[in-house]
């Protein structure tokens, strides 16, 4: 036994060594680390992000606020969402649902997080009450979106232009594993490394869940939402940028006070109808600490994420400085270093829960 586990292990970290999308952050990021500091100097500060979008508390960069982001855009564009305070007690969060006339399943999560911690899907008062009780945090409660597919898109735009674009598309699969009428969730979860490495954190949830063998092609979503660190596979479909797209993507930005860089996380229900504008939410929008997230297609290479992850901090510079020309300063030493240490703060609650 000891043998087998062994071999798991080492196979594992074999996927991990050849596919670089699972190297460390510090790692990926290492030789990017030289044109932040080649731009730090330019800017004459390392925070030179905040400037990126000033409506949003340090650009989206850091110890920035959902709810705060979310009451920049019209409502008519995301779930219904309320707002809970930490110590909030539980009968006023239940009174809070029963004003907005929401019910389960819900969607909560933190109000300031980062790569999916702390995000969960509850479908019962118990498993709300238990969320509630180790959330030592804000955190949001929202409806779940009523579509099944997930795009992420990039949108820049300098401040003197008159229009945008899109500079890439991410396409998302979830953590779905299917049954062949043989194999427990947990021996399907195995056959996939990608899944697998989820293992700890889905057994944590699920507990002997895991041990029921699904029917023939029986379906389960096992983490209903596209993150990567949750096990979803990101698919770079930059190929699907249109003018029309554009235009949409264009229309909703106009609506959101100074924003200019940052990503759109977007469930809807047909390409073509997103296209349209018609049946989509976004479930979050991201500023300047989001990344392009179609470089994660394991098909793109590290050079190839270097290559964009260049050309975007490039982007954020100049549109950075160019706010800053037009008098939103960029914080100093200290009020950066006083976000920063605050972010880590509340970070280290959520990454417990």
């Amino acid at each position: 036994m000891r043998n087998i586990l062994l071999l798991f292990k080492m196979k594992l970290f074999i996927h991990k060594v050849l596919n670089w999308e699972y190297w460390p952050f510090g790692v990926v990021y290492f030789p990017i680390f030289f044109l932040w500091v080649y731009y730090s100097i330019k800017a004459k500060t390392i925070f030179f992000f905040n400037s990126a979008n000033p409506k949003i508390k340090n650009g989206g960069f850091m110890n920035e606020s959902k709810i705060e982001i979310y009451d920049l855009i019209p409502p008519k564009y995301y779930p219904k969402t309320q707002f809970i305070k930490t110590n909030t007690s539980l009968e006023d969060v239940l009174s809070k649902l029963e004003a907005s006339q929401q019910i389960f399943p819900l969607i909560l999560k933190p109000d300031m997080g980062l790569r999916g911690n702390g995000v969960k899907k509850v479908c019962n008062f118990e498993e709300l009450k238990d969320y509630h009780a180790k959330a030592d945090f804000d955190f949001l409660i929202q409806d779940v979106i009523p579509f099944e597919n997930e795009v992420g898109v990039f949108y820049v735009k300098l401040p003197n232009e008159t229009k945008g674009k899109i500079t890439g598309i991410v396409s998302k699969e979830y953590l779905i594993v299917e049954g062949d009428g043989i194999s427990t969730i947990e021996e399907l979860i195995k056959k996939t490394p990608r899944f697998e490495f989820q293992l700890k954190s889905l057994k944590k949830e699920y507990k002997d869940k895991l041990l029921k063998v699904l029917l023939k092609g029986e379906k389960i979503n096992l983490v209903p939402y596209g993150n990567h660190a949750r096990g979803a596979k990101f698919i770079d479909s930059s190929h699907l940028i249109s003018g029309k797209l554009t235009n949409v993507i264009e229309n909703i930005s106009k609506d959101i006070s100074e924003f200019y860089f940052g990503r759109f996380d977007i469930m809807y229900n047909t390409f073509e109808e997103l296209e349209n504008g018609q049946n989509f939410s976004i479930v979050e929008l991201n500023g300047s600490g989001s990344e392009p997230t179609h470089i994660y297609d394991p098909k793109h290479s590290i050079l190839f994420a270097w290559k964009e992850l260049a050309k975007h901090i490039g982007y954020m510079y100049k549109i950075g400085k160019y706010n800053n020309d037009r008098g939103y300063k960029f914080l100093n030493y200290k009020e950066g270093m006083n976000e920063y240490k605050e972010h880590n703060k509340c970070l280290s609650k959520i990454v417990t829960i």
